[in-house]
């Protein structure tokens, strides 16, 4: 697989999340919080960094700790995990579209979603149009490649110093990356519609969490 990206392409889609301004680095941080919190319901270094690789994005990673942490059966626990996942969906519909020719084969997209989180695909939705879409593909590996880093890197961080940090601090931590996101989507406003969505979703919240706190963020989301 390896053989059949282009080097250059690949480290440039890499060397991406260097910028001050990039999720990656919001990323990484919530995922000290999730370093932290594995190791405080009872996972080991390696289930720790396994789980960050294999489930990736922060929300499907805190689930996991949580049902852990309730003492869910793993048929719930792969199921609430899968669930929270699928909302990448429209991410991948959005972004394929991008990064497709008939040049490179279809298993090659197919291992490159794995990649799809609202970071990898915040930095190549800004960049995308400055790289040729033959080599597109490549710059996604590439992006994809060094956010899974940052998270697995943050991981082990956040369990290897989990003493210093306490539940605020973690808290504060967790809700970094989503914090961004909202600044990001608030900044992208440049239409009604965007515009509506965005506040639909802060005033719904918190009004439909006084009447049923489990459907709150979901309701308030799919009105937005």
């Amino acid at each position: 697989w390896w053989l059949m990206i282009k080097s250059n392409i690949f480290l440039k889609g890499l060397f991406s999340i260097k910028r001050l301004d990039s999720p990656a680095i919001a990323l990484g941080a919530s995922f000290v919080a999730i370093g932290a919190l594995l190791k405080n319901v009872g996972f080991t270094i390696q289930e720790s960094i396994f789980s960050s690789f294999l489930i990736y994005a922060l929300p499907g990673s805190l689930v996991l700790a949580e049902s852990i942490f309730i003492g869910a059966s793993l048929i719930n626990i792969f199921l609430a995990v899968w669930l929270v996942n699928a909302r990448l969906y429209p991410l991948t519909v959005s972004l394929m579209p991008l990064v497709m020719t008939k040049k490179h084969p279809r298993w090659k997209y197919v291992l490159s979603c794995h990649f799809v989180a609202v970071s990898p695909w915040l930095i190549m939705k800004s960049n995308y149009k400055k790289i040729p879409k033959e080599y597109r593909i490549d710059y996604w590996i590439g992006i994809g490649s060094a956010t899974v880093s940052v998270s697995v890197i943050g991981t082990f961080i956040g369990f290897s110093f989990s003493e210093y940090l306490n539940k605020d601090m973690m808290m504060g931590l967790a809700i970094l990356n989503p914090v961004y996101f909202l600044c990001m989507m608030v900044g992208a406003a440049k239409t009604i519609q965007i515009t509506l969505s965005v506040a639909l979703g802060l005033i719904l919240g918190p009004i439909i969490y006084l009447f049923s706190p489990e459907w709150s963020i979901l309701s308030a989301g799919v009105i937005g």
